[in-house]
């Protein structure tokens, strides 16, 4: 039986780009030209695997009249069209669940680096400075007031997680979750002038794209942190650069960016955000996980059996 064509969208790990060639005959997008597939390739592509990060453009969907499915090495699916998949009846696929506790992690790691000023307090002692003064004090964590934007499966962990800080926790959403013991705001204003730290766990996609501006800054206030390990899409980076420039808020931690990997170049000239290369879910456990979902999805698909993780 001849293995099913296969169009990846960009590289993955070594060892599931080994295990996808070894069951499908792989078309490597960035190995191809400016056209993508050739003509007489694109009639025998029957599914795509792709990252959270690249998703699926519309135009790849049109070249591609036998496509069945699309398989997200990642939870975000934003960047798919989901409305012409979903009218083509291409099933899409992501890999939910088994990145939570990383991605919660670093927003712990990241809300701890911003407010005790980690970065700083490592620079201060390899630059042999400690010994001529101390660096100034800085707010606690612990006992703050926490607000979560967006309690979904990540930010549900988020909050599990913060749950030895003993901190006040509130959340913003659609509607409550009626088995959350919370505080519920049904606008992200009120929440971030309420709370002390704020933390994106959002969705991206238009619903949230520059969900965080300029007014919800104002009311987190000078005083306040910002944690976003969501997209970078959810905020607003120009009112976020003013915000960390003028220190109407006191700063962030950010895994996530509007143009990554070739961000705004004024965050690096900031000493109050803390900058990671969206690392969310970057440990080794996760990432193999991670492509063993999409190559389990991709074969209960070719099996004509149900999906694993189905989004549509």
């Amino acid at each position: 039986m001849m293995k099913p064509d296969l169009l990846m969208m960009g590289s993955y790990p070594d060892g599931d780009m080994e295990a996808l060639s070894s069951a499908y005959r792989l078309h490597k997008l960035w190995e191809l030209g400016p056209d993508g597939p050739a003509v007489s390739i694109r009639p025998l592509i029957r599914a795509i695997a792709t990252r959270g990060d690249l998703g699926v453009d519309t135009r790849t969907l049109e070249i591609l009249p036998h496509l069945e499915i699309i398989a997200c090495y990642g939870v975000g699916v934003d960047a798919i069209d989901l409305d012409m998949a979903r009218a083509r009846g291409i099933r899409v696929t992501n890999t939910p669940e088994v990145l939570n506790g990383d991605v919660a992690d670093l927003a712990i790691g990241l809300a701890l680096a911003a407010t005790r000023r980690i970065p700083a307090g490592d620079v201060h002692v390899r630059s042999g400075d400690w010994a001529k003064a101390n660096l100034p004090l800085t707010p606690r964590l612990h006992g703050k007031k926490l607000g979560i934007a967006g309690l979904g499966r990540i930010g549900s962990t988020v909050v599990r997680r913060f749950s030895g800080f003993d901190m006040d926790i509130g959340y913003f959403g659609r509607s409550p979750h009626e088995d959350a013991p919370y505080r519920f705001f049904d606008d992200l204003t009120a929440l971030a002038a309420w709370a002390d730290l704020l933390v994106l766990t959002l969705p991206g996609g238009a619903a949230t794209q520059k969900i965080v501006g300029t007014e919800v800054l104002q009311a987190l206030g000078p005083e306040g942190y910002l944690v976003n390990v969501s997209r970078g899409t959810t905020v607003d980076e120009e009112a976020l650069l003013q915000a960390l420039e003028a220190r109407t808020i006191a700063g962030a931690g950010l895994d996530v960016f509007w143009n990554e990997p070739r961000i705004d170049p004024r965050f690096a000239r900031l000493d109050n955000v803390v900058l990671q290369p969206h690392l969310g879910s970057a440990t080794i456990e996760t990432r193999l996980a991670m492509g063993q979902l999409v190559r389990d999805n991709l074969a209960a698909h070719f099996a004509g059996l149900p999906l694993l993780t189905p989004v549509i």
